[in-house]
């Protein structure tokens, strides 16, 4: 079994048990303190795995280039713009169908990764991403309480804009991600992606701290307050990082969105055997899809 592939589905696990900690944050946090916490939190943790990888893997220290600081940069301002998109949404009374349209992040990461890194797809890797986001879009529109017709009319809308602009955004992220770390040029892969998640998460904590506490203060403080269960949420977050961005840097990008999406599958057995909530037979029929799209992608790409 290819590397990748044990570290993506981890990182999937470990996303969904950040999330469900995050959830822990309602109440006492807004959703952009709860997605700062993420980064804050996180820093410490990536900065001590690249530590352990440089102190006893006796590997040095890699030396950034310019093309990688522009990467870095444009990654980690773009996964800060789609999560900031992503929330706005909210604010619409049809937000849900903005947020199924942001789920489009498989494909557009594709595509920038063909654009930017000339990543090539082969015909059944592609077929399996599709595949996996009409899994995708059908939980989407089965839990949020769309109809399908009301799903493609609202193709133009400002929400429907907005979901695809933060899917842009996730992708964007992505494919600079592993750009960056390719840009490094260093022959242990488990550093070069080390050293460019501590960087990412170095320029968001920087970025969202200066922003909150001119914006948003209280928020600041409040994700300080709250350092107990928002330092679960860090570390949960750093450690599946560490799996996405590893996993990004010895394989095409939109491969591992692809897989990455198995974390639905996660979702779906905690909220249906753990909360004991009731499964929709559109949903059964996209976490089928999205099964059946992630083991054509391992077998196909």
């Amino acid at each position: 079994m290819s590397l990748w592939i044990p570290l993506t589905i981890a990182a999937a696990f470990l996303q969904n048990l950040r999330s469900t900690l995050q959830k822990q944050l309602t109440g006492k946090l807004s959703a952009i303190g709860a997605t700062y916490v993420r980064f804050v939190y996180g820093l410490p943790v990536a900065a001590i795995y690249l530590w352990l990888l440089i102190v006893f893997g006796g590997a040095p220290m890699p030396h950034p280039n310019a093309l990688f600081v522009l990467y870095a940069i444009i990654g980690g301002v773009a996964q800060i713009w789609g999560t900031v998109l992503l929330v706005a949404l909210f604010a619409y009374r049809n937000f849900a169908v903005g947020t199924t349209y942001s789920k489009t992040e498989t494909i557009q990461t594709a595509l920038f990764g063909i654009i930017v890194l000339g990543d090539h797809l082969s015909p059944g890797a592609l077929a399996a991403i599709l595949v996996s986001l009409a899994g995708v879009v059908a939980i989407s529109v089965a839990q949020s309480h769309l109809t399908l017709a009301a799903f493609w009319r609202s193709l133009g809308d400002r929400p429907t804009l907005m979901g695809i602009g933060s899917g842009a955004c996730y992708g964007i992220a992505a494919v600079c991600y592993r750009a960056a770390s390719l840009s490094l040029h260093e022959p242990n892969f488990l550093v070069s992606a080390g050293y460019t998640l501590v960087t990412v998460l170095f320029i968001q904590t920087v970025v969202m701290t200066a922003w909150l506490f001119i914006r948003h203060p209280a928020e600041l403080s409040a994700s300080f307050r709250t350092w107990r269960v928002s330092g679960l949420v860090g570390l949960a977050g750093a450690l599946a990082s560490v799996g996405w961005f590893t996993a990004m840097t010895i394989q095409n990008a939109a491969y591992v969105r692809a897989l990455g999406q198995i974390e639905l599958v996660f979702t779906f057995i905690s909220s249906h055997f753990l909360f004991r909530e009731k499964t929709k037979a559109l949903e059964l029929i996209g976490i089928a899809l999205v099964i059946g799209g992630i083991l054509l992608l391992v077998l196909a790409r």
